[in-house]
């Protein structure tokens, strides 16, 4: 590298272990920012030499980044950014503190793909899903397909792994030149109705289908134009992965919930882009546990507690399916991470809740308390964290809770996440 970067790259890790020794913080941004304001070309000088993939979507890419990378690490060494700072302050950061490696697998922000792309000329993107997010400055969802069409356009030497069932990222794909299609699920449809190609209805079951043959479980078409969904090379089947070849893998993930499984699929399928065979990408997956605190089990006075993250209303539907039926702490901030924005609430349905003890707490858990009220799902509200959990008997207690409330609780828990 030129000598500014490589001091840039030196200042950038010094800055982050000196946040991390002051517990300020893991310093993912911090060492990124400093960096990219001595070398404002740091992100792309660190990428040199390296095979990357990148990761984005709108839900469950840092899980996703974290199983990716273990697969991937069967083939060497691979930087990511297993904080989830998803920006580019982070994927320097993440690229400064790794070092030399072969591999980097990055989760990136969904508004900062295209740059991402251009600054590190990735090999592989995953795309996961694409539905609404922080109301109060993202994009609309088409836009966003939009965008990352126009992205994808520009440039052809990516290799793309896409999500053949949500026909948002299945339209914004086909400017790709090279698609691998998984199969991962889309439980929330609530924002892809309308096609993002011609604005007829998308098709999901055969009632709906507008005289067209009907669609099957999981398929949907559009009824004004040729946009479907492609048939996909890598799928969840019961508790396992099918792979292009038609071989099932058994996937005993330490992480819960189907949707996981699906997370799972992609990672195997970005692996495989590496050369990295299903068989020996497996085991890794097993290994991985809590991701940046979530999913963490944690035992605090006699209650065991997992946390579950859960940011806007296609996570929380998957969250419930996630939780057991054992007390719940339900958990909501509206700050600048999380968006100022809660009427969101509303397009979440809370009935899977009833009929467990269920509790509020948070800065707008007055907002939520309006929203389960509606809902008819009874709860009891807590002015703190440490009141709900001294206010359930002994065993599990369920905590879901949005971004920074989600970090608020790990500060409660000594971070010993």
């Amino acid at each position: 590298m030129p000598l500014r970067a490589r001091v840039a790259t030196s200042v950038s890790r010094t800055a982050a272990a000196l946040s991390r020794a002051a517990g300020r913080g893991d310093g993912s941004v911090i060492g990124g920012w400093i960096g990219l304001k001595i070398e404002p070309e740091l992100l792309r000088h660190l990428a040199v030499g390296r095979r990357i993939a990148l990761v984005s979507g709108t839900n469950g890419k840092t899980t996703t980044t974290r199983l990716s990378a273990a697969a991937v690490a069967v083939a060497g060494r691979v930087a990511t950014n297993s904080y989830g700072a998803n920006m580019p302050t982070g994927h320097t950061s993440a690229l400064a503190k790794a070092g030399t490696t072969p591999y980097a697998v990055l989760e990136v922000d969904e508004h900062y793909l295209p740059q991402v792309i251009g600054a590190t000329d990735a090999e592989v993107v995953a795309l996961l899903n694409l539905s609404r997010d922080q109301l109060d400055r993202a994009k609309e969802v088409a836009m966003m397909a939009q965008l990352w069409r126009q992205c994808l356009a520009a440039h052809p030497a990516v290799r793309v792994i896409a999500n053949a069932d949500d026909p948002m990222v299945v339209w914004a794909a086909h400017a790709a030149t090279a698609v691998t299609w998984f199969s991962a699920g889309q439980r929330w449809t609530d924002d892809s109705w309308v096609c993002p190609a011609c604005g007829a209805h998308i098709a999901r079951e055969e009632a709906d289908s507008g005289g067209l043959p009907p669609a099957g479980p999981g398929d949907w078409r559009c009824t004004g134009c040729d946009l479907r969904r492609p048939t996909p090379q890598w799928s969840v089947e019961d508790d396992g992965i099918v792979g292009p070849d038609g071989r099932w893998h058994k996937v005993a993930l330490q992480l819960p919930g189907r949707v996981n499984l699906g997370n799972a699929a992609t990672a195997l399928a970005l692996a495989d882009a590496f050369d990295v065979r299903p068989e020996r990408a497996v085991p890794k997956l097993a290994e991985v546990t809590s991701i940046a605190g979530r999913y963490a089990v944690v035992e605090r006075d006699g209650r065991r507690i997992r946390l579950l993250l859960a940011k806007n209303p296609a996570s929380w539907l998957e969250a419930f399916d996630m939780a057991t039926p054992a007390p719940t702490l339900l958990s909501i901030n509206a700050r600048d991470p999380d968006g100022l924005d809660t009427s969101w609430l509303f397009d979440v349905d809370f009935a899977p809740l009833r009929g467990r003890e269920l509790l509020i707490t948070g800065d707008r858990a007055y907002d939520l308390a309006v929203r389960l009220t509606v809902n008819d799902v009874p709860f009891r509200h807590v002015p703190t964290f440490a009141e709900a959990v001294t206010g359930v008997p002994a065993g599990p207690l369920e905590v879901i809770a949005n971004y920074t409330a989600f970090q608020d609780i790990r500060a409660e828990l000594d971070r010993v996440l």
